[in-house]
């Protein structure tokens, strides 16, 4: 390669001999490299702000009277044991459900209870608050006896509660436990009405409302967000087994089977995929209801078969299963359309296959950049969680008429009957944010670092004309890492930026086209319609177009030592000065390595559903509320693990291709140090495409 007559010369200005790559570089994008770092510093701020205010607990359980948690620790009681919540005065909760009462039913009166009280068959039950002041029983004590002191309470205490003003309160109603929140089922029991009548207790509303306030307070969206991110927390075994281990093995697989079975492949892959496809999608239905009887409810525990409570997550899982058919139904006509363009395929992977055993380490290699990913992302779990629950506890400001006994002021108070509520400030939406686009920052950072070290590596094997040379470095990978670390690790963070950044704007502007729908107020003329449809399909273009970009420009940069501007241009040169020559040879290549990818990741989604299904994530305290958002997060962590093993073969054919065309470019057409099975390659390309036509 002369560099006095090339037109992309190594990073010094001068060729060396025989085309190998220089190494004496510069440091490129200094200043991206600087405010990457700065970033991290921010994320390492944003989420020790997470770990302090945090309490993952407050994400699936409610709160009590004194705006303690259930289910946690607290300094007067240890509610560990005590996770559910339970509205103790009905006429609240009734009074909650009715229009323009002005009663919220945040400030009802809630206890933390161990399971949903059961009114008595031939007697009236009661719950009682936590035992304190003048009740001088344990807490387990309290628990053993049902919550229930009412036969120890003084005529006083008494005939309080008779005005349901506490210290206990009576079961009129049975109750189920949904979503770790005691339901009341508008079918109060006679024999306790009766018995209360006879007490001469204040007049309990019995009106269906008492059921849709509690119902309509479990089902708001915040609330089914905040049970979708505790999903993903109860679920972590499923995600490091699924999202992380059965990845690395399966694509560890694929890539040696494309070493040594690289014929077979292709078909392997689309037979595969169709498979898998078909079988996740079978399993949502099952989810759903729609086959056998393993769909989702929001009831935990034992309760009557005949009594059904809908809930959003239902909803979304029918959504889910309905959109995972038109997945479908087009990933599997579209496979079926590719399968003549195969053998196409097949001779590309050839010279991949060739590579990967040339090259010394090239398939261990994407273990260390996954090692990265899977410490960062236990970090960055356990801040999202934290971060979803960092708002503060405090008393809610109400003009509620109501009055509850105080037992430790041993009176009836009437001015701080107000509930709890978590109250989250804006920059908390915010914090949440920020953390959200850092984990896909990071995520393309990682692989843009990967999909560098992989090209330099393979730039160097092709610059030696396929063959073994001693101006090789012995294991070019860590040479190549070495250069990356030094030079360019600000060139792959702009680089990296840049996608994250419009892949952000793109799904900004995606919800809120579907909040603007949900509205009903969509353009009406066909103009405004077809300006709005098309600026989606420019945004969806220009993201596929810089995300070929930038993986180009990885390229050069690993070959030149250019910085990212300068090595994108570079890149989009070759390409379009190339087009012609190189044709559909990568095209196909690239699908099948996405089926690829997609089998991994299907594999890990479909593993999920079989660990979500057994009974440990069946039960009270682990139950998974909907297997949406476990089984989505196995499937995006499988498809970012297959992405760095399969980067070894797509990188590979990329850099064999781009080495190609930068090669012919310097030698009028032709290119000199082309290893032979690329040349054979390239002429059995277009003999294919000769027949074709």
């Amino acid at each position: 390669m002369s560099g006095s007559n090339g037109k992309y010369p190594s990073s010094d200005g001068n060729g060396g001999a025989n085309g190998i790559i220089k190494y004496n570089r510069k440091c490129r994008d200094v200043v991206f490299l600087v405010f990457f770092i700065a970033f991290w510093v921010a994320m390492i701020v944003n989420s020790s702000f997470g770990f302090n205010q945090g309490n993952p607990l407050r994400l699936n359980f409610g709160l009590d009277y004194k705006g303690n948690v259930c289910g946690g620790k607290h300094k007067d009681f240890n509610l560990g044991e005590l996770e559910l919540k339970y509205y103790v005065n009905p006429n609240q909760v009734y009074q909650s459900g009715l229009k323009n009462s002005g009663v919220k039913l945040s400030n009802a009166r809630t206890i933390c209870l161990l399971d949903c009280p059961i009114p008595s068959e031939d007697s009236l039950n009661w719950v009682c608050d936590y035992p304190e002041g003048d009740i001088r029983i344990s807490l387990d004590d309290w628990i053993d006896m049902n919550y229930d002191y009412y036969a120890d309470l003084t005529p006083e205490l008494r005939n309080s509660s008779l005005q349901l003003q506490g210290p206990c309160y009576p079961v009129i109603f049975p109750s189920v436990n949904v979503y770790w929140t005691c339901q009341f089922i508008d079918r109060p029991s006679n024999v306790s009405l009766t018995h209360w009548k006879q007490l001469n207790g204040v007049i309990i509303n019995d009106d269906m409302v008492i059921d849709k306030s509690i119902h309509n307070s479990i089902n708001t969206r915040s609330s089914v967000l905040k049970r979708y991110v505790a999903d993903v927390g109860k679920s972590w075994p499923v995600l490091i087994v699924c999202g992380g281990l059965l990845p690395l093995l399966l694509s560890m697989m694929w890539l040696l089977m494309i070493r040594h079975f690289v014929t077979a492949m292709p078909w392997v892959t689309v037979f595969l995929f169709n498979g898998l496809i078909i079988s996740v999608t079978m399993f949502y239905y099952m989810k759903a209801g729609w086959i056998g009887n393993d769909a989702i409810s929001p009831i935990i525990g034992e309760h009557d078969p005949y009594y059904h409570v809908s809930a959003r997550e239902q909803h979304h899982i029918r959504a889910a299963a309905f959109l995972m058919t038109c997945v479908m139904i087009v990933a599997v006509l579209s496979s079926i359309a590719i399968v003549r363009r195969i053998l196409m395929a097949t001779s590309v992977l050839k010279v991949a296959a060739k590579v990967i055993g040339e090259v010394h380490a090239l398939i261990i290699f994407p273990v260390i950049p996954y090692a990265i990913l899977a410490i960062f992302y236990m970090f960055w779990l356990s801040a999202a969680l934290n971060l979803f629950s960092s708002g503060q506890i405090v008393r809610n400001d109400c003009n509620t008429n109501c009055c509850a006994y105080d037992l430790k002021a041993k009176r009836v108070s009437c001015d701080d009957c107000c509930g709890y509520s978590i109250h989250y400030t804006p920059h908390i939406a915010a914090s949440i944010l920020f953390h959200l686009f850092g984990c896909y920052w990071a995520t393309q950072f990682i692989i843009a670092c990967s999909s560098t070290v992989i090209a330099g590596s393979v730039a160097s094997y092709y610059w030696a004309r396929g063959e073994s040379s001693a101006k090789i470095p012995f294991l070019p990978v860590f040479s190549s890492m070495k250069l990356l670390m030094r030079y360019s690790l600000g060139s792959v963070a702009i680089g990296s930026l840049i996608v994250s950044f419009v892949e952000s704007t793109r799904f900004i502007l995606e919800a809120i086209r579907r909040r603007l729908k949900g509205a009903d107020i969509m353009p009406e003329s066909w103009i405004k319609r077809m300006m709005f449809h098309t600026s989606r399909f420019c945004i969806n273009c220009i993201e596929l177009t810089i995300k070929s970009v930038n993986r180009n420009a990885y390229i050069m940069i690993a070959i030149t030592g250019k910085g990212f501007f300068r090595a994108s241009e570079m890149a989009t040169d070759l390409i379009i000065s190339n087009i012609l020559r190189i044709g559909r040879v990568n095209v196909i290549g690239d699908v099948i390595l996405y089926l690829g990818k997609l089998c991994v990741s299907l594999a890990s989604a479909l593993f999920a559903f079989l660990m979500l299904d057994t009974h440990k994530y069946k039960s009270s305290h682990n139950k998974i509320t909907s297997p949406l958002f476990p089984v989505l997060a196995c499937w995006g962590l499988g498809y970012v693990v297959a992405t760095l093993f399969f980067a070894v073969v797509e990188m590979s054919i990329d850099t064999i291709i781009l080495s190609y065309c930068q090669d012919a470019e310097e030698h009028q057409g032709t290119a000199h140090y082309a290893p032979p099975l690329l040349i054979e390659t390239f002429d059995e390309q277009n003999e294919v495409q000769r027949i074709a036509q």
